[in-house]
């Protein structure tokens, strides 16, 4: 009875150590489920988009199907979320101003983009724009060459290596030159660029002036570029205010510094920009959902099979 007994409990033993052992088909099954998340978040980009002017913004977002030129409009203190599949390239904007009926015509006052809610074509000019081109390696920048509406930033959030914020913090209108102001009710409400403005080919960069050599900053883009750094101040200026990151998911503000802090909820969980404690949260976050199910199910067929 007692070698009997030893050796029953020694088999009893085994069939436990048995349970825990990682099996072939386990490991291979752990390394699709790495491989799936890390794709994903390859082909994917999230985009917070988030008002924090104390006016309402309707956004603009055109050159995606995964937008379909959305319809909303956001409140001061408001946020929305959308995602994108790269390749894409696209632009976000903000039009301001806008009065719609209940069948979504109307107009706005600045940043248009004809006399529907929604946008199938891009805002008329003077506007502010956040430009996207998504791919293995993202770029992205807030350009000014068609003039300033609102101050616009670009944050990056669940980013890999150092990727700059982009864009214009600060309000051109209060500093905008009155032959570029654009005016209503006595209040300038946007500034033209010197391209929108006069049409020519030295302010435009095109013709004879169509190279980075030959088009020159004005004194107008000067003006601009001294108050937004991190922004297109002329079609030329790539070399300050073009920027890259390698599969980031965006945060474009309205009215906010491009220093601050910025969070949003990617995949369930709380992302801030800057935060390697969230990224590590994440990532683990990710390992309970995807593999512990298929390890505590493995368990329980292997303890079955024994």
């Amino acid at each position: 009875m007692h070698c009997r007994s030893v050796a029953h409990r020694r088999q009893r033993t085994n069939r436990r150590g048995m349970a825990f052992h990682v099996s072939p088909l386990l490991k291979v099954l752990l390394v699709l489920a790495i491989a799936a998340t890390e794709v994903a978040s390859q082909e994917t980009r999230k985009f917070t988009i988030e008002n924090n002017c104390n006016e309402t913004v309707w956004p603009g977002i055109t050159n995606s199907e995964s937008f379909n030129g959305s319809i909303f409009a956001l409140k001061p203190g408001q946020s929305a979320v959308y995602t994108a599949s790269a390749p894409w390239s696209g632009r976000i904007w903000g039009r301001t101003g806008c009065d719609f009926d209940k069948n979504g015509s109307g107009k706005c006052q600045t940043g248009g983009c004809g006399t529907s809610l929604n946008c199938t074509g891009p805002g008329t000019p003077p506007v502010s724009i956040a430009e996207f081109t998504l791919g293995g390696l993202d770029y992205y920048d807030v350009s000014l060459v068609n003039g300033f509406n609102l101050p616009i930033v670009i944050k990056t959030l669940n980013a890999k290596g150092n990727c700059s914020n982009a864009g214009c913090d600060r309000d051109l209108r209060s500093n905008c030159p009155s032959e570029l102001a654009v005016k209503s009710d006595g209040k300038v409400i946007a500034c033209n660029s010197a391209c929108d403005k006069f049409n020519t080919d030295e302010y435009c960069c095109r013709g004879a002036f169509g190279t980075a050599d030959t088009c020159q900053p004005s004194n107008y883009s000067r003006a601009f570029k001294s108050v937004c750094p991190d922004a297109y101040s002329y079609a030329k200026d790539d070399k300050t205010s073009l920027k890259t990151c390698a599969s980031p998911d965006f945060v474009v503000s309205f009215c906010s510094s491009r220093n601050g802090t910025v969070c949003s909820y990617h995949d369930r969980t709380l992302k801030c920009n800057g935060s390697a404690d969230l990224r590590a949260s994440f990532n683990g976050w990710w390992f309970l959902v995807i593999i512990l199910p298929v390890i505590v199910s493995s368990h329980h067929f292997l303890g079955f099979i024994m």
